[in-house]
């Protein structure tokens, strides 16, 4: 029901940053689908070491064909352009890959999905290349689809609902959603997982699991993302995934992050109260500007800028403060409200944090505008990207974090600087580095946010919202912070000079645009160019 005064606030804005305009309200105990949740969670995880543990004898037939894709893949570059080196050499690995993970369906297309917004972490090439996994899904037959809702729901398509679209609104991966109006009137968008994705993925995650360590040092992939460890990464991603129960509840708490934090700039959509089950998500429809529509946001008088601004802390606040955070964002998981407000959807990659995970990343942030590399580096390690015996002042020593001079890598040769990286990932690999999965998914979205800033504010001062990010927290959760860091209050001070530091800018730079940002990028990556890091 919705709200009976349309001039107040709905009921359960209390409990989330959801719309105005309720198609129904959130009771948390009304839930049918809520209580068995937290014991799914923990079966979900613990089945995560079985499905990743190589075994002598994989599935024979599935590793079969995923051996022949991938191996004609990499066969093919390996007698053609691997000889060029560079970007050329990447780029044609990349397609070929991309090439085979569509071959092989729905857990090759969502690990390169992953993989697409992973800018910073994984070469450009093959980033640039496995976004063309995001909209290049083809949609299961209708029937197919009608009976998986009917299925799951125990009733008839007619019988629930007055329309429903047979064409697809979106085809993802592993799910795909449609448009819909219940018999009660209200608009909705179901969410309807692919037949026989979930035995796919689960059978794909043990071939993958066989696979990877052969793969060490054959295929030039990030050092740091070694293909076991991306196999660990994907199967703690995707696993979850696979039951929309879970996702229904990582919309919910989400929501109440932001409704305690009092970002209301967000919104959630409403997940029913009785049509959730492990393949079937109805939920709440909302409409707006896809996040690129500039012109369209501009036109209706929406402030590019601040979106930009309440998605910079929004985020951020949601992980630090609450320890939970959207796990996937890009373009195609949200967009802008008439009004200004970001609408965020497609909850089933969510970051959670434990307290002392969250307490690190909090460290991390601290020490990050402190100019502390050591405080930074045992951040790292107690998130699990270092391991828990580390000399931190080693680290630091090898990497040269303790050195007073910056490195500009815009004003080096291209030899010196592929010296110089090479130097960085063979010293962290000697230390037995890792990337964690909560802090892929927050470096992915942070990755997002780089990106979100070029289309929607390239002209932002970066250094500028740097101290403004850092006042917020310190005058909005100074003290709470400070308390569950064990420092005075009064003790955090931002080293601007430190952050120049960390974008390899001297102290004397006042202003750094994303504009300027993207000119040093370009200078590296020609630097770079024809060069292998490998």
């Amino acid at each position: 029901m919705a709200s009976p005064d349309p001039t107040e606030p709905p009921a359960d804005h209390e409990l989330g940053s959801f719309s105005d305009t309720p198609p129904w309200t959130i009771e948390r105990d009304q839930l049918t689908w809520l209580p068995p949740l937290a014991r799914v969670r923990r079966e979900v995880r613990a089945e995560i070491p079985r499905l990743t543990r190589p075994h002598w004898i994989p599935p024979v037939r599935r590793v079969t064909t995923v051996t022949r894709h991938l191996g004609w893949a990499v066969g093919r570059w390996y007698v053609g352009k691997r000889r060029t080196g560079g970007s050329i050499s990447r780029a044609d690995l990349s397609r070929r890959l991309r090439i085979a993970a569509e071959a092989l369906g729905p857990t090759y297309i969502k690990l390169a999905q992953i993989i697409s917004s992973g800018e910073g972490l994984f070469p450009e090439e093959l980033v640039a290349e496995t976004k063309k996994c995001r909209d290049q899904v083809p949609p299961e037959p209708w029937d197919e689809i009608r009976a998986v809702v009917e299925a799951e729901l125990g009733t008839p398509i007619h019988e629930l609902f007055s329309h429903f679209d047979t064409e697809p609104l979106a085809a993802a991966s592993i799910a795909q959603v449609h448009r819909a109006t219940l018999h009660t009137g209200e608009d909705v968008v179901v969410k309807v997982q692919r037949p026989s994705v979930a035995f796919r993925v689960k059978e794909d995650l043990r071939v993958m699991a066989w696979l990877a360590p052969k793969l060490i040092g054959r295929i030039p992939v990030s050092a740091l993302a070694n293909p076991p460890a991306l196999v660990e990464l994907f199967a703690e991603t995707i696993s979850e995934e696979l039951d929309f129960r879970l996702e229904a509840e990582n919309m919910l708490d989400v929501a109440a992050s932001f409704a305690e934090l009092g970002q209301r700039d967000y919104v959630i959509p409403r997940p029913h109260p009785q049509l959730v089950t492990p393949r079937v998500l109805v939920m709440e429809r909302l409409d707006g500007f896809k996040f690129d529509d500039v012109a369209g946001m501009k036109g209706a008088g929406v402030d590019t800028v601040q979106v930009v601004r309440t998605g910079m802390i929004g985020f951020m606040e949601g992980a630090l403060i609450h320890g939970i955070f959207h796990g996937d964002l890009h373009g195609g998981n949200l967009f802008v409200m008439p009004d200004g407000r970001t609408a965020l959807l497609d909850f089933g990659i969510t970051g959670r944090l434990d307290d002392f995970k969250r307490n690190a990343f909090l460290r991390l942030l601290m020490s990050g505008t402190s100019n502390d590399p050591i405080g930074q580096l045992a951040a790292f390690r107690d998130l699990g990207a270092l391991p828990p015996d580390t000399d931190l002042d080693a680290v630091a020593r090898d990497l040269g974090l303790d050195s007073p001079e910056v490195f500009d890598p815009t004003k080096v040769d291209g030899d010196a600087l592929v010296a110089e990286i090479q130097r960085v990932i063979k010293a962290l690999l000697g230390y037995g580095a890792k990337i964690p999965k909560e802090l892929m998914l927050f470096t992915k979205n942070l990755m997002f946010v780089d990106g979100a800033i070029a289309t929607l504010a390239p002209d932002l001062d970066i250094l500028e919202e740097i101290a403004h990010i850092t006042m917020y927290f310190a005058t909005t959760h100074g003290e709470k912070i400070a308390a569950q860091i064990g420092m005075a209050p009064d003790a955090w001070e931002l080293d601007m000079e430190g952050v120049k530091a960390g974008f390899g800018i001297s102290d004397d730079v006042d202003r750094l645009t994303y504009r300027d940002l993207q000119q040093r990028r370009e200078t590296i990556r020609k630097r770079l160019e024809g060069r292998s890091l490998q």
